[in-house]
């Protein structure tokens, strides 16, 4: 058997893949393909990349505040102008790699399109009755591993353990559920956050949403080509900086909402942190039904070739649940009423 042997990529190779992958017009799976590159490898380039990004303007404060506070409207602008070699600069990374090749795989498409539809109406399934109803239902005859595994890589952490972690380490990050029989009475009580599969007609990406759970308001969302981090941070520090803090915030147990940089955001801003019982994904319903609601009355309806089209009918859709449609648990008012209205005026939700 003849091993292939590994590609190597010079800094500024590397550079101009990952602006690729930030300009977010394909799939990060579908660059990782084109390029051999295993996709876990090319999240971390674009991580070190972004982690860095601040140092090419570190003699031009103006220029590094600009980039802070619109970084998704600035992207492209910043992008032209770094020179290559200077970007290249950012992506001093060592050369451990992977001999995995990846693929655009159709069928493993097809069968996760299956399980975010049936994810989004049935929350509370886990990778195993996942398993079964896929094999009865749809005729796809695939092992609970398998599934497990696909449920992972689209975010859905609920119900499948991230990696295997001491109970000592995985303690560390658990902290308990705050909102069982809490009296929710206003905004910026609690805000809900979690993370979401976006099907794509040639990919996908993921979202951060962050709901109001009072007004059922969105205050903050994200889209990424990865699970990486720092979207989620992103999201949550543009959410504040806009409404202001909340006491507390949910979410539930995954990878992301257990790291060290998105604690130490929520302590440092003196916000509570509650987080989901294992595997009850209804803890965090507020904002499974909005993910629910996004789906079925618009992703579903589209095929979005680019993120900047996922991006512009995620943003429609987010103007049109927050100040046009009405919800029946709040007596047939929009989210934005109950958000910015007196809050002492309404009644408590339940």
């Amino acid at each position: 058997m003849t091993m292939e042997k590994r590609r190597n990529f010079t800094p500024e190779q590397k550079a101009k893949i990952v602006i690729e992958v930030l300009r977010e017009e394909r799939t990060l799976n579908e660059i990782a393909a084109e390029y051999g590159i295993h996709p876990n490898l090319l999240s971390r380039w674009k991580t070190e990349f972004i982690n860095n990004a601040g140092r090419v303007f570190s003699k031009e404060n103006d220029e590094i505040e600009k980039v802070k506070q619109s970084y998704e409207k600035e992207k492209d602008e910043l992008l032209k102008q770094i020179s290559i070699t200077r970007q290249a600069e950012l992506l001093s990374l060592n050369r451990t790699s992977l001999y995995y090749k990846p693929v655009v795989n159709d069928e493993e498409y097809k069968i996760k399109r299956i399980i975010d539809e049936i994810y989004t109406a049935h929350p509370e399934y886990g990778y195993r009755k996942m398993t079964n109803i896929l094999k009865r239902d749809y005729h796809i005859h695939i092992n609970r591993k398998r599934t497990r595994r696909y449920m992972r890589e689209m975010g859905i952490y609920g119900f499948c353990p991230g990696p295997n972690l001491s109970k000592r380490l995985h303690d560390k990050y658990l902290y308990p559920y705050l909102l069982r029989g809490l009296h929710i009475d206003h905004p910026n009580q609690v805000w809900s956050i979690d993370i979401t599969y976006c099907r794509m007609k040639r990919g996908f990406m993921y979202m951060v949403a962050i709901i109001d759970w009072y007004s059922r308001y969105i205050v903050g969302f994200e889209l990424s080509n990865t699970l990486d981090r720092t979207f989620i941070i992103e999201a949550v520090q543009k959410a504040i900086k806009q409404y202001g803090k909340p006491e507390i915030i949910n979410s539930d147990q995954g990878p992301q909402f257990t790291s060290d940089d998105y604690i130490n955001l929520l302590k440092n801003s003196d916000i509570k942190i509650s987080m989901d019982g294992k595997g009850r994904a209804l803890d965090n319903q507020r904002i499974e039904r909005f993910f629910r609601s996004y789906k079925w009355e618009k992703l579903y309806f589209e095929e979005c070739e680019t993120g900047h089209q996922l991006r512009q009918i995620t943003r429609e859709y987010v103007e049109y649940y927050n100040n046009r449609r009405p919800h029946q648990s709040l007596d047939y008012k929009t989210p934005a009423e109950y958000f910015f209205t007196e809050y002492d005026q309404l009644p408590a939700v339940v």
